[in-house]
């Protein structure tokens, strides 16, 4: 698997925080993309992230957190959907693509499993996150795009 170092610019992003089970976090994604439809923010122009602050292979499902980006300039308003703002920092990354499903991401085992601890690098203080390079309904799982970026030190 290729791995290349960028460095990732900060980005503000607005959010969908999910907290609890795995099997909920499609539910807290529709909430982010009803608004991303509602402000007309295309694919193309707005990038979309997952922010993977736990590991549900390794926490209790009421302690997973993921939070749910589209890249979006503006202050987001008080909204139905509950949906704020929040910013990426700025940050040296390992970066790994994974095609197919996003539901296991064989580039993010990788890069902690194999890479980090053969390339002398440490993590960084941001969690892993991915870039869903491709969204949409019309995306079939086997041609799902995902950028897989780990903060480094």
């Amino acid at each position: 698997m290729e791995v290349r170092i960028v460095q990732f610019p900060e980005t503000r992003v607005a959010v969908a925080e999910h907290r609890g089970p795995p099997a909920l976090e499609y539910e807290t994604s529709k909430k982010l993309i009803e608004w991303r439809i509602q402000h007309r923010l295309a694919p193309a122009n707005h990038r979309t992230y997952g922010v993977h602050y736990t590991d549900p292979q390794t926490v209790a499902p009421a302690e997973h957190r993921v939070d749910f980006c589209v890249s979006y300039d503006p202050p987001v308003e008080p909204n139905p959907q509950g949906i704020i703002s929040k910013l990426l920092p700025a940050n040296r990354c390992a970066v790994a693509r994974h095609l197919g499903s996003r539901k296991h991401n064989l580039a993010a085992v990788y890069l902690y499993r194999e890479w980090l601890p053969a390339s002398g690098e440490q993590p960084g203080n941001f969690p892993i996150f991915f870039h869903y390079v491709n969204v949409g309904p019309a995306i079939q799982e086997r041609d799902m795009i995902t950028d897989v970026y780990l903060p480094l030190k």
